[in-house]
């Protein structure tokens, strides 16, 4: 895929991880925070007030930066229309976030022309961030030691495999349950890790395979130059690729189109 637009991919994800630490300081300032401020959204979904701090410090960066970019945020949604869209989840996590779960991160990624080339995932609670852009590798850092390339597992069959499945209800709900639970029979180890941290954990080859339902594309986008550039593949449950589907399903890449037969009995 060729990629021009007047900034270079080098560049952009500098900007991103800048925004990344900066949404740290604000985010982890909020975290058990004993005046946090929790409301419920139109979907019944929570939110705080570290969500929108950090989505709106996110936006005034991107728009300084890069002015002529347009921006889609969970919080405050779609603003401009531009091929090259920065695509913000604020903190990934809320609900574990609120509750003072450390599996939460902020997710902030670039896309051009609708495929997103350029991912930061920054976990400050658990001292750990992930980044990527296409063609340069995937990373990951944590507190206090230098930055390592990360590569997806060599695992190619599945008996042998680590499956997260995030959430038993998500798929229950799609209608689905009967196929994750074949799935998790095939495995060797299965569990509901969730949020960000699995698909990270498949970028480093800690797991094998991940998958969920009801997923927007700031859920995603971030998740998947990072998976990619690790050696990994990411599609929809029912292979397609992008963010833009609803559903995800991330592997190491030799174990991908098995796990799709299995779950959509092809």
């Amino acid at each position: 895929m060729t990629i021009e637009t007047e900034y270079s991919l080098s560049d952009d994800l500098a900007l991103a991880l800048a925004l990344a630490s900066d949404a740290d300081l604000i985010s982890l300032d909020r975290f058990r925070a004993v005046d946090l401020v929790v409301t419920t959204k139109p979907d019944r979904t929570p939110v705080t007030d570290a969500d929108q701090a950090v989505e709106r410090s996110i936006r005034s960066g991107i728009e300084a930066a890069r002015p002529t970019d347009s921006i889609l945020g969970e919080e405050y949604g779609t603003e401009g229309d531009s091929r090259r869209q920065w695509i913000i989840d604020p903190i990934d996590g809320t609900a574990n976030f609120l509750r003072g779960v450390p599996i939460w991160g902020t997710l902030i990624s670039l896309a051009i022309d609708g495929v997103p080339v350029v991912g930061v995932v920054s976990s400050p609670a658990l001292g750990k961030r992930w980044w990527a852009a296409t063609g340069h590798g995937a990373w990951a850092q944590a507190d206090g030691e230098k930055a390592r390339q990360i590569r997806v597992s060599a695992v190619s069959e599945l008996s042998d495999a680590s499956l997260s499945y995030n959430s038993i209800t998500g798929w229950d709900d799609e209608g689905r349950l009967d196929d994750i639970v074949a799935l998790t029979r095939q495995v060797w180890r299965s569990r509901a890790i969730g949020d960000m941290w699995s698909y990270m954990l498949v970028a480093e080859g800690a797991i094998d395979v991940v998958g969920e339902f009801d997923l927007k594309p700031y859920d995603m986008a971030a998740l998947i130059p990072i998976i990619t550039e690790a050696g990994g593949r990411f599609t929809s449950v029912d292979g397609v690729d992008g963010p833009w589907n609803g559903s995800a399903l991330a592997t190491n890449g030799l174990l991908h189109d098995f796990v799709l037969r299995q779950l959509n009995g092809v």
